[in-house]
C-alpha cells in the first residue's frame, strides 16, 4: 500500500449539513406532493380511465371501450355547445384585450392617482367570475333591470335581455369584456418597458399618434399581447359560473348560453353520466391545446422579439 493510501482521509464536513438540508426540503415539500397526487394527479388519471367506461356514480364503472367517443360524434347538443363556446371566445377575447389595451394606454400617460385607478380597473377581474356578480348581471339585464330603466328614458321598450335567445349570449360576452383588469395591468407593465426615445424620434419625423401606435407600440408590445391572448382564450373556454347562474343551470333560453363546460356539468351531475362527462373533459383539454397550438403557430407571423 502506498504512502498516499495510508494517510487518513479528511472527512467531508459539509456532507452532513447538506443531507440535513435535503431532508428538511423534502419534509416541507411532502404536503405539496401529497396534494398534487391526491387533488390533481389522482383525479386527472381517474377521469382518463372513466372516459372509457359507463359510470353513473352509483354502480361500479363498466368498461365500454370507445363508445363515449362515438357518442360525441353524434351528439348534436355537444356540437351546439361547442359552437356557442367558440363564438363566446372569438368575440369576447378580442374585445376584452382591446378594452384592456386602451385603458392601459390611458393610464400610461401619467394620470394623478394612477395607483387608485389601477386598483379600481383591476377589481372586475377579481369579482367577474363570482356568483355574486353573475346574479347582479342577471338583475341588470332582466326585464326590470337597470339597463331597461336607462333605455326607458330614451323611449326604448323593455325587454329581458337574458331571456331572449338573440341577446342572452351577448350579455355574457359583455360580462367577460368587463373583466379586463388582469390583462390591463400586464399591458401597463409592458408599455412601461417601451423606451420613450422611440416616440420622441417618431414625433420629430412627423409621425402621427396612430402611426406611432402602429409602428412602435404594437410591434414592441406584441409578446405581451400574445401572452394575454393565450391566457384569456384558455380562461374563456373554461367559463362556467356566469352561464350557470344567468341561465339557472339550463343553458337557456333555447341553449343560447349552453357553454361546453355547462353541458359537461349537466351530463355528469344532472344525468349522472360521469363516464361520458369524463370523456368530454378530456376532449375539452384537446380543444384548448389545439387552439393554444394554433396561437403559437400564428405568433411566428406577428409577434416580434428583441432578437
Amino acid at each position: 500500500m502506498s504512502a498516499l493510501d495510508a494517510r487518513p482521509r479528511k472527512r467531508d464536513n459539509h456532507a452532513r449539513p447538506r443531507k440535513r438540508d435535503n431532508r428538511a426540503a423534502v419534509a416541507f415539500l411532502l404536503p405539496w406532493f401529497g396534494g398534487l397526487a391526491l387533488i390533481t394527479a389522482g383525479p386527472v388519471a381517474a377521469s382518463f380511465v372513466l372516459g372509457f367506461t359507463d359510470y353513473n356514480l352509483i354502480q361500479p364503472p363498466r368498461f365500454n371501450g370507445l363508445t363515449n367517443v362515438h357518442r360525441m360524434l353524434s351528439d348534436e347538443r355537444l356540437h351546439h355547445a361547442f359552437g356557442v363556446t367558440v363564438v363566446y371566445v372569438v368575440v369576447s377575447v378580442p374585445l376584452q384585450l382591446a378594452a384592456a389595451l386602451g385603458l392601459a394606454m390611458l393610464l400610461d400617460r401619467g394620470l394623478r392617482g394612477m395607483a387608485f385607478y389601477r386598483s379600481v380597473f383591476y377589481l372586475p377581474s377579481l369579482l367577474g367570475g363570482s356568483v355574486a356578480i353573475a346574479v347582479l348581471w342577471r338583475q341588470i339585464f332582466g326585464a326590470q333591470g337597470l339597463l331597461n330603466q336607462v333605455l326607458g328614458v330614451a323611449g326604448v321598450p323593455d325587454r329581458s335581455w337574458i331571456a331572449d335567445p338573440d341577446t342572452a349570449l351577448s350579455t355574457l360576452i359583455v360580462l367577460n369584456v368587463w373583466t379586463f383588469g388582469a390583462p390591463m395591468v400586464i399591458f401597463l407593465a409592458g408599455l412601461r418597458q417601451i423606451p420613450v426615445m422611440y416616440y420622441e424620434a417618431a414625433a420629430v419625423d412627423g409621425a402621427s399618434r396612430w402611426a406611432q401606435f402602429r409602428a412602435i407600440t404594437m410591434p414592441l408590445l406584441s409578446p405581451i399581447i400574445f401572452f394575454n391572448l393565450v391566457l384569456q382564450v384558455i380562461h374563456a373556454f373554461q367559463a362556467f359560473t356566469q352561464a350557470f347562474v344567468v341561465s339557472g343551470g339550463s343553458g337557456g333560453p333555447s341553449d343560447s348560453t349552453l357553454f361546453y363546460t355547462l353541458y359537461l356539468y349537466q351530463r355528469g351531475f344532472n344525468n349522472f353520466d360521469m363516464g361520458y362527462a369524463s370523456a368530454l373533459a378530456w376532449l375539452l383539454l384537446l380543444i384548448i391545446a389545439t387552439f393554444t397550438a394554433v396561437n403559437f403557430w400564428a405568433a411566428r407571423h406577428w409577434v416580434f422579439y428583441d432578437d
